[in-house]
């Protein structure tokens, strides 16, 4: 079987697409195929358009499509235009079916649900093929019913049809292995294989970028292609996710959609930096930039095998891309994960606590609570209650010298040698030393075991409120 290729030239403009199905949440794998394709044509110059395949009325959901949208958005995938919808160009895929009917490339098939049942049952009692072979597909017209009907796609029925595929190699399927697939149901209402070619085909899209599960879609979708004498995309049919078992990832490994990983705060920067690593490689880098990704990305570096996902992977990028962050970007983030999250808003003393504490605050952080967690010292409001290991640090000996270091602090210039001098300077006196002294401390100023030093703490909630959090410590 031929079919036209389409064999881009430097200026012919690359258009992909992503088109998923909103029937719920953007799982991570619909994610990563975004956004090989948003990679591809950005790097190009080229357009990333979205369409909503919502032809399934009865599962497609106004609440589905908003949170694909919404996820698409978190993760920084922009697309061109505005987001197609499948279900509202229904009248153009018949259309399409009609001229192929005009054309001898389609037939009316009148053939009951009971007939092709039968067909099969006794195809497997022969041992023979249970596709449907249509005996309508060369009736006389003058011969058909006035009866509902299909309309067929007339398949070639020997022969090879080639795939040729920019990740899988090239890939032949017997056409007698594909049968004359149905493209308009007996209501009129075209199916998903017709309603995808004609799609991409009016869209413009010159790559179709997608999972290997659509691999054998792309068969019977080229013989319509060939049909309408249209020019075939280049396909690029990608590995699925698996699990760290080897297994096709699903609910029992952990957190499937986008939603999920933006809630337990991974940034989206980290997210895009860690899906482009799933299945496609460029020399050794782990660690890149969107600017990078843009650029280094192709086709060639997707492997044909399943991807491993894995958190601990997720983390370690997510931690880098922390501490090169731009502050006044990852405060931004952090108060668009608050708002998610349905947390409090900062007020204006957190507001600016957390911009200048920001540079303390980034190294080691993996994820958003943990930056919180972190930042604790500046989010609570007095009195700032201990957690329960704090507390312990809280004894009575320690108010007391707490107490006789309020003095001192009062005094001293608001530099940090001073005030280690200061604390230093108790310590002795009290026959113990700044390390140790550090615990409670820390327990009056953070309510917290673990944070940042407390002389970086002192300096960013300044004199005053130190010196109050340190009087509500001492009861």
């Amino acid at each position: 079987m031929m079919n036209k290729r389409l064999t881009p030239v430097p200026d012919t403009p690359v258009v992909t697409r992503f088109a998923p199905s909103p029937t719920g949440f953007l799982h991570i794998g619909g994610a990563r195929t975004a956004l090989f394709n948003w990679l591809f044509a950005r790097g190009r110059g080229g357009k990333f358009l979205l369409r909503i395949e919502d032809t399934d009325r009865a599962r497609s959901t106004p609440e589905a499509t908003a949170a694909i949208l919404d996820g698409l958005t978190w993760l920084g995938l922009d697309w061109d235009g505005e987001p197609v919808s499948q279900f509202e160009r229904a009248p153009r895929h018949a259309e399409v079916a009609h001229q192929m009917l005009a054309a001898g490339h389609a037939y009316k098939c009148f053939a009951t649900p009971d007939e092709i049942e039968a067909f099969r049952e006794q195809a497997r009692a022969e041992g023979r093929s249970t596709l449907f072979q249509s005996p309508w597909r060369d009736a006389d017209p003058a011969t058909h019913p006035d009866a509902p009907y299909v309309v067929r796609l007339k398949a070639p029925r020997d022969g090879v049809t080639l795939i040729e595929d920019r990740v899988q190699g090239d890939v032949r399927i017997g056409n007698d292995q594909l049968d004359d697939m149905v493209m308009l149901r007996s209501d009129g209402t075209p199916t998903y294989m017709l309603a995808v070619v004609v799609d991409d085909h009016d869209m413009g899209v010159t790559h179709v970028i997608r999972g290997d599960d659509h691999l054998n879609n792309a068969a019977r979708q080229m013989q319509i292609y060939a049909a309408m004498g249209w020019d075939v995309p280049i396909w690029a049919h990608i590995p699925l996710i698996h699990g760290p078992d080897g297994k096709k990832l699903s609910k029992r490994h952990g957190a499937l959609g986008v939603e999920e990983y933006r809630a337990m705060g991974y940034p989206a920067a980290g997210m895009r930096n860690y899906l482009a690593r799933l299945g496609w490689s460029h020399g050794d880098a782990e660690f890149f930039t969107d600017a990078q990704a843009q650029a280094w990305f192709g086709l060639e570096g997707i492997g044909r095998s399943p991807a491993r996902f894995d958190f601990k992977k997720l983390e370690n990028l997510s931690g880098q891309h922390f501490a090169a962050m731009e502050d006044a970007a990852l405060l931004r983030e952090l108060k668009a994960f608050l708002a998610a999250t349905g947390q409090p808003a900062l007020d204006a003393r957190q507001d600016a606590g957390l911009s200048d504490a920001l540079p303390l605050l980034k190294p080691g952080v993996k994820t958003f609570p943990q930056l919180v967690e972190k930042a604790h010292f500046i989010l609570a409001e007095r009195p700032v209650v201990p957690d329960e290991k704090a507390a312990q640090a809280l004894d009575g000996v320690s108010r007391g010298i707490l107490a006789q270091l309020t003095p001192h602090l009062q005094s001293a210039s608001w530099e940090r040698d001073a005030l280690e001098a200061a604390v230093k300077q108790v310590a002795e006196a009290h026959g113990t030393t700044l390390g140790k002294l550090a615990a409670p401390l820390r327990a009056a100023l953070a309510g917290r075991t673990v944070s940042p030093s407390v002389f970086d703490m002192m300096l960013v909630i300044g004199r005053e409120e130190t010196l109050a959090r340190l009087a509500d410590a001492q009861g």
